[in-house]
């Protein structure tokens, strides 16, 4: 009886202890595997990453070979379309943005100054625009950033009547908006104070700011040149054998110009943006016919449609226009942007160029 009990204590003891065994390997966390960043492979499922396995023993040379296969497949199919630039509704998105251009609650009157002001001129304007540049630079903007804050100030003073001495506060608290709608971590109001050597305190700029945004009834994003200039230059660069760096360098530098001039003001970004691009072909291969039927379909304008827009961004480039402001010019001589501002182009465009022919 005794040894019934002993056994029967025994197995009662065993089993407690594999019980208690079975809960703690549950409640160990299962080891996951390490993953190195390198050994991460380019193949994307449902938008998560898929760590590479390494190829079992027992898979044939000929399963191998088709693995490599399919990758070099999925690699020509990257490069032939770019998830990024929206190939599938592109033509959507661009629409749209033609429609929005036209809006008129969104674009700037081309005659505000003559019209509205009394006391900021055309030269003050461009001045205002040649130092934002700088500032732009300076807190390191993206470029989108700069065309917003000149868009903010062309459709600002052209509702409101605003004294010389406050210009300056303008440009500084629109690129304050545009640098909150479009930077990941903007520069503070007292950047924006320091770089204007506090001239403005930050009451008065939170001040400006809030006006800026009334006057624009809180439509921030309206389409710009650099909108749609990417689209462009991609086109444009078809005909060339390699990418051109030179040729979309140049185009910054073209669109970046026309901010300067008031008398861009009566054209649609689009119709800058293609003008920068045929500005931009001709300049480089100035003996080659500058437009193609590729160009005219993608930007819808046709080279007489142009000329207006081209002659005036040629006087700029050639400083026929703004000779005195050099912050773009300068921007533009650095190595980064292949040296572009000093590319000069023939003194003349000719006629040919504008013409309206069936097959360019």
């Amino acid at each position: 009886m005794a040894d019934q009990e002993n056994n029967s204590r025994i197995m009662t003891r065993n089993a407690k202890k594999r019980a208690l065994e079975a809960i703690h390997s549950q409640s160990q966390p299962m080891k996951k595997t390490r993953v190195v960043l390198g050994e991460i492979s380019n193949n994307i499922r449902s938008g998560h990453p898929v760590m590479a396995e390494k190829p079992k023993s027992n898979k044939s040379k000929k399963a191998k070979k088709a693995r490599v296969g399919e990758q070099v497949i999925v690699a020509e199919n990257e490069k032939r379309s770019d998830p990024q630039m929206c190939d599938d509704y592109v033509t959507d998105i661009y629409d749209y943005l033609h429609n929005m251009e036209k809006e008129v609650k969104r674009r700037p009157m081309a005659d505000y100054i003559e019209k509205v002001q009394k006391d900021v001129t055309v030269n003050m304007r461009a001045i205002l625009v040649d130092w934002l540049v700088e500032v732009a630079e300076e807190y390191k903007l993206l470029p989108y950033s700069l065309y917003l804050t000149i868009s903010y100030i062309d459709r600002y003073l052209s509702v409101n009547v605003l004294n010389r001495q406050k210009l300056q506060l303008l440009g500084v608290s629109s690129m304050l908006i545009a640098a909150k709608y479009e930077e990941i971590t903007p520069p503070q109001t007292e950047d924006f104070c320091y770089i204007t050597d506090n001239t403005y305190t930050k009451q008065e700029v939170v001040k400006m700011e809030a006006d800026v945004l009334k006057a624009l009834h809180f439509e921030m994003g309206n389409p710009t040149v650099k909108s749609f200039l990417r689209r462009f230059t991609k086109v444009a660069q078809d005909d060339y054998e390699t990418l051109n760096l030179q040729l979309e360098f140049l185009g910054y530098y073209l669109a970046e110009l026309s901010l300067l001039e008031y008398g861009c003001l009566k054209f649609l970004p689009s119709m800058i943006a293609a003008s920068v691009t045929f500005l931009s072909r001709f300049t480089l291969k100035p003996r080659s016919h500058p437009w193609n039927s590729a160009l005219e379909q993608l930007c819808g304008y046709n080279p007489s449609d142009l000329r207006e827009c081209v002659q005036v961004l040629h006087d700029l480039q050639l400083s026929r226009r703004a000779a005195a402001l050099v912050a773009i010019r300068e921007k533009y001589k650095q190595q980064k942007f292949k040296c572009v501002s000093e590319l000069s182009s023939p003194s003349e465009i000719p006629d040919s160029f504008f013409e309206c022919v069936k097959e360019l």
